[in-house]
């Protein structure tokens, strides 16, 4: 069992992630790693969060997306009147291809669910070319949701600016190569796109040792400070806490141990209100708790 979670690489963790999923069976499942989920983040002091959800790993086994979504909201409803507000992520996996792609937009539309606030794409973002999901995003897009990608991870900065450019991406996901191109810095900065940067999980796939070029990159060599201090928004993530053996809490002290002060540190946590899929008039609500 420990040896399924030590990955060296991306590749390794893909396959970790299907052995771990292929014991997720009926909607049953997901209510209880769905119920397991929220207790956790109140333990830690969340109040608000978006989480991703493998609609295309549910629609690759055959599943019913919309039932195991059902169950999801059932187990985690009284979390809410507990003090943590769950929006929702439909994600499909790149390698599935495009239209893969278009089914986990059409199992959003089905749900019908105003808690599904986005559609992404994670995956191995070396499989299958940014442009061939344009109509994915363009349909995405009209059902009102907003879009996210996964780019910039193990790939380099140019899959950044062709999700930006091609698929409209509003937030990226990891996003960390773009220490690499100070003119997409500027990009990012100017556009205030933000970057979802998830700094244990950076270690543990070698996703960091890959866009540093060398071996053993630690914690303290994250580009996060660089990303942050030259204006580019950083919402803090954990990726799979779970897989990669960490927190939210734990995410903030890595950022402490990169050389964030404690006023970085709050504007971090100000960051992502600032750039979650809310209201304005719910941000605040919830910065007020």
């Amino acid at each position: 069992m420990r040896q399924k979670y030590g990955y060296r690489n991306f590749l390794e963790f893909i396959e970790a992630f299907k052995w771990v999923t292929s014991y997720l069976r009926d909607p049953q499942d997901y209510g209880l790693i769905a119920s397991d989920l929220a207790e956790h983040l109140l333990t830690q002091g969340v109040v608000y969060t978006e989480v991703t959800l493998s609609i295309g790993v549910m629609l690759l086994r055959k599943q019913r997306p919309e039932a195991n979504f059902e169950a999801i909201l059932c187990a985690t409803e009284p979390f809410e009147k507990r003090g943590l507000h769950m929006n929702w992520v439909f994600d499909a996996a790149r390698q599935f291809g495009p239209g893969a792609a278009m089914e986990v937009v059409e199992a959003a539309r089905r749900s019908a669910s105003k808690k599904i606030v986005a559609f992404g794409i994670g995956g191995d973002e070396l499989s299958v070319a940014t442009e061939v999901f344009r109509p994915v995003y363009d349909r995405a897009a009209e059902l009102g949701l907003h879009r996210l990608i996964h780019a910039g991870e193990v790939g380099g900065p140019e899959k950044i600016r062709e999700a930006i450019q091609l698929l409209g991406a509003e937030r990226i996901g990891h996003g960390i190569a773009g220490i690499n191109d100070s003119a997409l810095m500027d990009l990012l900065a100017e556009r205030q796109i933000p970057l979802e940067i998830c700094p244990a999980s950076n270690v543990c796939t070698g996703a960091l040792d890959q866009q540093l070029r060398r071996k053993g990159a630690r914690i303290e060599d994250h580009p996060l400070p660089k990303l942050f201090r030259h204006g580019i928004p950083v919402v803090l993530s954990t990726d799979d806490p779970a897989m990669f053996h960490t927190t939210l809490l734990s995410e903030y002290e890595n950022a402490a141990r990169m050389g964030l002060d404690e006023s970085e540190l709050l504007r971090l946590v100000n960051m992502s209100f600032d750039h979650a899929f809310l209201s304005e008039q719910e941000k605040s609500t919830l910065l007020r708790k």
